[in-house]
């Protein structure tokens, strides 16, 4: 027998700048190397560490926290 369940929950998400502070917080790799003035520079590619391993996004994205204090991406386009 198959069931679905359908939840609604809330979730707490910050959009990710490349400020340091959020880089920091959330332990983005690799970090921003001093000499790219721009966050929006397309020559760094920011991992944030999951459960299921390191995640690629990027500046624009959100950064969303499980109720584990677990960190995870969320496109903007789907968030």
């Amino acid at each position: 027998m198959i069931k679905e369940y359908q939840k609604i929950t809330t979730i707490k998400a910050e959009q990710f700048d490349g400020s340091e502070e959020q880089i920091e917080r959330y332990g983005i790799r690799p970090p921003r190397p001093k000499e790219i003035a721009s966050t929006a520079d397309a020559e760094w590619q920011p991992l944030i560490p999951t459960k299921e391993g390191m995640m690629k996004f990027h500046i624009g994205d959100w950064i969303a926290t499980g109720p584990f204090g677990e960190h995870y991406a969320i496109s903007e386009a789907i968030f």
